[in-house]
């Protein structure tokens, strides 16, 4: 699985959905999917506009966690 670490990112930095959407000219309903990891895709530039945003790696925002086997 994925984990979109966005609410961890938007606490460090004090920041708000509304502010990185104005920021990143991301739709304010998409930042709100990914905080809430409840996106499906997500476009490759968006990544790179939030990144730009949080001056960060992507490792920052994204982070792959093994399913665990039944």
């Amino acid at each position: 699985m994925i984990k979109i670490k966005l609410s961890d990112l938007l606490g460090k930095h004090k920041m708000t959905q509304k502010a990185l959407a104005d920021m990143t000219h991301i739709r304010p309903a998409t930042v709100s999917k990914m905080y809430y990891e409840e996106v499906k895709r997500i476009d490759i530039n968006q990544l790179n506009n939030i990144c730009k945003a949080f001056n960060c790696e992507i490792s920052e925002l994204l982070e792959f966690i093994p399913d665990e086997k039944e």
